[in-house]
């Protein structure tokens, strides 16, 4: 058995910890059975939204004419160069992590599979490590709903659709989350013909409004079948054909060239062995972690998305910097505080949004205004000719603390930033009026959204 003073299962967020731990004289274990970087590099946030730009381009191409410029309706994407160089860039990023870890004198990196074989032992490569302290960050992977006939086909998930270098004339989509209206607004302007299968709505966890506006601009660009769930899947060996059923019992059939799988993912927690261990999983397969992302086993952590509380990759950097402190530089009992967790959606439109929703608050019996502006109501909005968007601003009704915030329009993920900052001061209303804005500006319509809610207050009283 081979003693280590850490051991860390996964290199994406686990990085968050390795070379720090290992810079303060931790002898570390570094194991990675794919590519250095994890999810987020490799197959997820960094690829699709190279991936994304040129799209949001090809998009503002289209619709110049909204504000006098001539240009070709339908631009000549090079597709198969583009996936391409998204391809390389994002390998050779990959490959270049490694030597670091490599050549650090207190870190070993280990490409392998590990398994535990006891509640801090791992095998992995015929070796056998043991650890006081483990770190289990081994994320997620796409689920794969069990459709009849779809086992077997040429279907995609994110994983193939980021570097599928032949563009279809024609894609299904089964799903409607961030995943699938993302990478299908790629494809869509791009060229391809793509059909969602929307079994209840669009992004059903976003705000209400957001939702709405989102469905209205969203399904001018793309095909949604609203209602629908896939009974049936068969493949020719050229095309698909999916047997859609509505709620009402009504079928009808979607032929395309590609298709999408894109309905959730499932942690890669069921790979790890842990019923050799005392480390339980709820029926996800997800680790749960207490107030410091220690699991049901004293000294083993689960961070990231395996241990099912947030799965970005922004969360995760957070959890590695919250373990670092309370472990390693200042060891405390302090439990791990998120704030107001932001998420930003890159599709078209975009999207982003902190704290609460509407829904939310109204479900906790909280006392709130929501403050709005559209975008086209801002000189910057006119001066885009901006046909959609706008800001919501959640303010709480006694207090007037900045309880969430919901942007949907162009830069809205740049956008949000402000509001962020605010609600991690427990900033306020008075907060987002008493500061100078820059005229004409985008957030300007934070300024005016928050002056509705002042507006509303006042007459409220």
């Amino acid at each position: 058995m081979e003693q280590f003073d850490l051991i860390i299962i996964g290199s994406g967020g686990g990085t968050k910890i390795a070379r720090p731990a290992a810079d303060l004289g931790f002898n570390v274990a570094l194991i990675e059975k794919e590519d250095m970087g994890g999810t987020c590099l490799n197959r997820g946030c960094i690829p699709s939204k190279m991936l994304i730009h040129p799209a949001d381009q090809i998009h503002h191409i289209q619709h110049a004419k909204n504000i006098n410029i001539e240009a070709a309706p339908n631009p000549d994407i090079q597709f198969k160069e583009l996936i391409e160089r998204v391809t390389e860039t994002i390998e050779d990023i990959s490959e270049g992590l490694a030597p670091p870890y490599e050549e650090h004198a207190n870190i070993e990196l280990i490409r392998g599979e590990a398994t535990f074989t006891g509640d801090h032992s791992i095998t992995v490569n015929g070796r056998n490590l043991s650890a006081d302290r483990m770190f289990i960050a081994v994320g997620t992977r796409p689920h794969i709903p069990e459709i009849p006939g779809l086992a077997g086909t040429p279907f995609m998930t994110s994983r193939e659709a980021l570097r599928n270098a032949d563009l279809p004339k024609r894609m299904i989509v089964l799903g409607a989350g961030y995943i699938g209206c993302e990478l299908g607004h790629v494809y869509s302007s791009a060229g391809t013909d793509v059909h969602f299968i929307v079994r209840s709505e669009l992004l059903r966890r976003e705000d209400r409004e957001i939702k709405e506006e989102f469905h209205r601009v969203f399904s001018t660009n793309n095909t949604l079948h609203e209602g629908y769930t896939a009974e049936k899947v068969e493949h020719d060996g050229s095309t698909f054909k999916v047997t859609l059923q509505h709620k009402d019992g009504s079928e009808k059939i979607l032929e395309a060239e590609a298709l999408l799988v894109a309905t959730g993912v499932v942690p890669n927690t069921d790979f790890l062995g842990l019923e050799n261990t005392a480390i339980k999983m709820d029926d996800a397969g997800f680790i749960p972690v207490d107030g410091q992302l220690q699991t049901s086993v004293p000294g083993v952590y689960a961070m990231g998305d395996c241990n099912g509380n947030y799965f970005f990759r922004h969360t995760v950097n957070w959890e590695g910097e919250f373990l670092m402190r309370v472990l390693f530089e200042h060891p405390s009992n302090e439990a791990i505080d998120y704030g107001a967790v932001p998420h930003a959606v890159f599709t078209y439109p975009q999207i982003a949004g902190v704290g609460k929703t509407e829904d939310e608050l109204i479900e906790e019996n909280v006392e709130y205004i929501s403050g709005y502006c559209r975008y086209e109501n801002t000189a910057m909005g006119m001066a885009r000719q901006a046909g959609h968007g706008f800001v919501k601003i959640l303010i709480g009704k006694n207090d007037r603390k900045i309880l969430g915030a919901h942007i949907i329009g162009d830069e809205a993920s740049d956008m949000l930033h402000m509001i962020i900052a605010l609600m991690y001061k427990n900033g306020t209303l008075d907060d987002l009026l008493n500061m100078i804005y820059i005229h004409p500006a985008l957030p300007e319509a934070i300024r005016d959204a928050a002056r509705d809610a002042r507006d509303q207050l006042k007459n409220d009283r």
